[in-house]
């Protein structure tokens, strides 16, 4: 992942922000929308394109392109940096490799300590009961 390459191919466009703020919000266009088009991308090899392309299917859109808005900040430039923070963080999260899980038994040692202590509950909860008469 070449992340000087992917910076040139980003797209952004300014949107006017949502939600209460008043007279700021109506005037000024501080959200800001990036696009990213995962399948034309040269910063990226084409087995990782594949990887992204699956791992994050649910966020592109049909046209291969992954569509990221923000709008936490007043200011357009800071959501732009935000914006990117989160390109970068979603794509690399992508392209991490999960760990192998191995499966493993429980040692006999630590099964014995359970079943004792599922015996030492069940008598204490027994010696609870009202005892019967026969």
């Amino acid at each position: 992942m070449n992340s000087e390459i992917i910076i040139q191919e980003l797209k952004f466009k300014a949107v006017r922000s949502s939600g209460a703020g008043g007279q700021h919000v109506n005037k000024v266009s501080s959200k800001v929308e990036l696009s990213f088009n995962v399948e034309t991308s040269f910063g990226l090899t084409a087995e990782e394109k594949e990887i992204v392309l699956s791992k994050i299917a649910n966020k592109i859109s049909k046209e291969n392109v992954l569509i990221i808005s923000c709008s936490e900040s007043r200011s357009q430039h800071k959501n732009k940096e935000l914006v990117i923070k989160r390109l970068f963080k979603l794509l690399k999260k992508s392209l991490t490799k999960q760990k192998v899980r191995r499966a493993t038994k429980p040692s006999k040692s630590s099964v014995k300590k359970r079943l004792d202590n599922k015996k030492k509950q069940g008598s204490k909860k027994a010696f609870r009961k009202k005892p019967t008469i026969e």
